[in-house]
């Protein structure tokens, strides 16, 4: 009788937390952009320069949640821009995304996560680091780089799955940078709304 208790025992288990494993898998679509940045450097110049629309799609403003990590897979930066529908934000990589680094050190080549999340209940975007609410259609991202030897090219940002363990990665390390960083990690929106 034990050894079936046992086994009933483990077979709920393992139901639990297949159930908890499905539960976390939620994929979103058409919510994350992924780019690159190359010849990053603490110089004042603008260097590779990000930009940003709200599509319009979800009828209002987003906010577009943005993660900038080094090669080593390490978040430098992370921050929260406001997108009113049809703006264009232009961000540089160097005065915007990698000037408050939050280690201090300035990589030379890195990825770029941006995240069309919708506004909090005020209508801002605060540090994305808990509750993001992906808006799905509701951002287009171009990136213009500039290539060794200095051929500057543009690209448009790679759609990416958004998987739910994907989006708690961001937040968790956003959280870490707003909980540790006393300011540093925190990038800057550019121009635009």
């Amino acid at each position: 009788m034990r050894r079936i208790t046992t086994l009933v025992v483990y077979a709920l288990a393992l139901t639990v937390c297949a159930g908890a494993a499905f539960a976390a898998s939620t994929t979103y679509t058409d919510t994350m952009k992924v780019d690159y940045f190359i010849n990053a450097s603490a110089s004042d110049t603008l260097g590779d320069v990000l930009q940003l629309t709200n599509t319009g799609y979800s009828g209002g403003n987003i906010c577009a949640d943005i993660f900038v990590y080094d090669p080593n897979e390490e978040i430098q930066e992370c921050c929260s821009c406001l997108l009113t529908p049809n703006d264009l934000s232009t961000l540089s990589v160097n005065l915007n995304l990698l000037s408050n680094t939050l280690t201090g050190y300035v990589p030379a080549t890195g990825s770029i996560r941006v995240v069309a999340a919708k506004t909090n209940a005020s209508g801002y975007c605060p540090l994305p680091t808990t509750a993001i609410t992906p808006v799905s259609y509701a951002i287009r991202t171009w990136s213009t780089h500039i290539q060794y030897g200095g051929v500057i090219t543009e690209t448009s940002g790679q759609d990416a799955p958004l998987g739910s363990a994907e989006l708690g990665a961001l937040q968790n390390d956003c959280f870490a940078i707003g909980l540790d960083g006393s300011g540093f990690g925190i990038c800057t929106c550019g121009s635009g709304d």
